[in-house]
């Protein structure tokens, strides 16, 4: 436990111990955050789904009465189906294949139940209060209640229905605020979905659904809200007007925290849930005395697979048009992933006289989740550079760090989603810079890329990342603790030795 607590000391302090910088107070890049794409309030804030993104350009482009509401474009709205579509995939059956290979053939229905119902239940949070809270304008830590249920998007007047809209990264351009619902909604489930990984094969199936409401309720919700809720780009029509916009967004996109598709969202925020827990947890029975080896690695390339073309909804879909940011986010994501694919195969190939199949999978996660950041915002060169260093890194996360650590992270959680998503954090400071490349942040109110300072940029991701370890591990440690007071985390020593699939589901995965 003193590991823990010395490591997340060390990361908190190398990331907010950065002296403050001046900010660039532009706004967020034309395809910033995807998720930052926050439906804009029609009536009067523009601001995210408070009452959602009924037409953000509408409140900032000509006088209300006069200007025409913008509608959406079949073609995007195409794109973001297929892209919520795909990013469920990720999930469902991709992560529960991929963790399912990795664990001892006695745990496998396990995991595919954790994985398989925790998304489930985290998708209905979602639509209960979930969404409102993360993506509605309160405060600059949570968003209010506005969205509840989903009220307020469907609407009749004068006896004509009509939904809502939400906001993209261009000005006058829209999407449904249902599509963006759907998809905004199969990130929060994977999120808390990965965090299973990490105390897999000893933990009981109550304590993993508590755990996961706790926890999705009190740290990603408010990450989410932190990073990419904002008022929508027609906010920005003037200095004074992006002033107040840029004051009702989350407190970290105030900063200028660049976060695409979710490098301190999804993948440090469940990384650090991921490590607490291996330690509060504990070591399951027989570690580094009994073998543990992956059961099934043909499901685990499987799920890999899936991941990789899944994540292609993830990444590019956080665009939220069928544009040109979309197109460089996909490519991005395709050329990182397989560098890091080469880099973790190269590494492993040198280390240990043999490339493994568990090798080329692990790497082409890292990969996946350190360019998730930065897809949008870097280019080729820079998405290149980006995986190949993911690949080295997180190879040496998922063995020369874990050793260090002395934790049971028995899918390598925080390996590679802790240090890749902090990884591909930072580097996306680096490389969005014009100067090599990348997309730079655009300025919606002079309609042009703004100045940019790499040193700035670099200290405001770090400190968006020491942000998110903090708050993430305090909020997990909480969490698993009321969980053990109410109703134990772990099986008993004779369950956990009889598998899960057993004990826990009366069920197997193989006839014996």
């Amino acid at each position: 436990m003193k590991k823990l607590f010395v490591l997340l000391a060390m990361l908190g302090a190398f990331a907010l111990a950065a002296p403050v910088a001046a900010q660039d107070k532009a706004p967020t890049p034309p395809a910033a955050e995807a998720k930052a794409a926050e439906p804009a309030k029609a009536e009067a804030t523009a601001s995210a789904a408070a009452a959602p993104a009924a037409v953000a350009a509408a409140a900032a482009a000509a006088p209300a009465a006069t200007a025409a509401a913008p509608t959406p474009n079949k073609g995007d709205n195409a794109w973001m189906i297929v892209a919520t579509l795909l990013v469920i995939m990720m999930s469902i059956p991709g992560l529960a294949l991929f963790y399912g290979g990795l664990v001892r053939s006695k745990n496998m229905l396990s995991v595919l139940m954790q994985v398989f119902v925790v998304f489930s239940l985290i998708i209905v949070l979602w639509a209960v209060y979930g969404y409102s809270i993360a993506f509605t304008e309160g405060g600059a830590f949570f968003g209010g209640l506005d969205r509840m249920l989903l009220g307020g998007i469907f609407s009749i007047n004068d006896g004509v229905g009509s939904f809502t809209t939400a906001a993209t990264f261009s000005k006058g351009v829209v999407i449904p605020e249902l599509i963006y619902v759907a998809f905004q909604a199969t990130f929060a489930a994977i999120t808390v979905c990965l965090i299973v990984g990490a105390f897999a094969e000893r933990i009981k199936f109550s304590a993993v659904l508590l755990f996961a409401v706790i926890w999705f309720t009190f740290s990603y919700l408010p990450i989410a809200h932190m990073v990419w809720f904002w008022p929508g780009p027609d906010a920005f029509t003037d200095a004074k007007a992006a002033e107040l916009a840029t004051a009702k967004a989350g407190w970290l996109f105030q900063m200028g925290a660049l976060d695409f598709a979710g490098g301190t969202v999804v993948h440090i925020n469940a990384g650090i849930a991921g490590l607490v827990g291996a330690y509060v947890i504990g070591k399951r029975i027989g570690y580094g005395r009994e073998a543990m080896a992956p059961h099934n690695l043909t499901f685990t390339m499987v799920g890999a697979s899936l991941l990789w073309v899944g994540w292609f909804g993830f990444n590019a879909g956080s665009a939220l048009e069928a544009g040109d940011v979309a197109m460089l986010a996909f490519i991005n994501t395709l050329i990182a992933t397989a560098g890091a694919v080469l880099t973790w195969t190269l590494g492993e190939w040198m280390a240990k006289g043999k490339p493994s199949m568990l090798g080329a999978a692990s790497g082409a996660v890292s990969g996946l989740v350190a360019i998730t950041p930065a897809c949008g915002f870097v280019g080729i060169g820079g998405a290149l550079i980006i995986g190949l260093l993911s690949g080295f890194v997180c190879l040496w996360g998922v063995n020369g760090l874990k050793r260090m650590l002395g934790a049971d992270d028995a899918l390598d959680v925080f390996g590679v989603h802790g240090v890749g998503g902090i990884l591909g954090a930072l580097l996306t400071g680096v490389f969005a810079a014009p100067s090599l490349g990348g997309q730079g942040v655009f300025d919606y109110v002079a309609g042009k890329v703004g100045d940019y300072s790499i040193l700035t940029q670099v200290i405001t991701q770090a400190k968006a990342v020491g942000t998110t370890i903090l708050w993430s591990a305090v909020v997990a440690f909480v969490a698993y603790k009321i969980v053990d007071l109410v109703i134990g985390l772990r099986v008993s020593e004779e369950e956990e030795r009889e598998g899960l699939d057993i004990s826990s589901h009366g069920e197997s995965a193989y006839r014996m």
